[in-house]
């Protein structure tokens, strides 16, 4: 492992992520990118309560959910990795859960992917689709899950 992607989000297993991620990077001494992706759907229901607020100009942006997500991202960050020795970049992204995650590993240059997952019966991966499944299914690398 030369740079790790550890896949931020509001789960609570997140900070157990972003720690392991830490220590297992800085073991290597390797680096860590922090990335937060907003889903489609999430920054569409955002924009949409924002505007809907009567009497308010008030607008959202994608720069503007991009910087909430790198913020997030650098949030988690600071709190969890504070006695790790490693340094971290952060990133924030809009998109496709999966397909976000893998174009930030390759955009980065990552060489492994650090997520967390949830348990589902095989039916339900097939009829909802699962973001952990189609990470790992098409990542040319390693990818660590972490559940709950």
């Amino acid at each position: 492992m030369e740079h790790a992607l550890a896949v931020v989000g509001p789960d609570d297993v997140t900070k157990e992520l972003v720690r392991e991620a830490g220590e297992l990077a800085a073991g290597v001494d390797a680096r860590l990118t922090l990335l937060c992706v907003v889903s489609e759907e999430e920054y569409a229901e955002e924009r949409e309560a924002l505007e809907a607020i009567p009497e308010a100009d008030v607008s959202y942006s994608v720069g503007q959910a991009l910087e909430g997500a790198r913020s997030f991202a650098n949030d988690i960050g600071v709190e969890t990795l504070g006695g790790v020795d490693i340094e971290y970049e952060t990133a924030g992204a809009v998109g496709d859960r999966a397909e976000t995650v893998i174009d930030g590993a390759q955009n980065h240059g990552c060489d492994h992917i650090f997520m967390t997952g949830q348990r589902r019966s095989p039916t339900g991966k097939a009829i909802f689709g699962d973001v952990t499944q189609r990470v790992i299914l098409d990542f040319e690398g390693p990818v660590t899950v972490v559940t709950e």
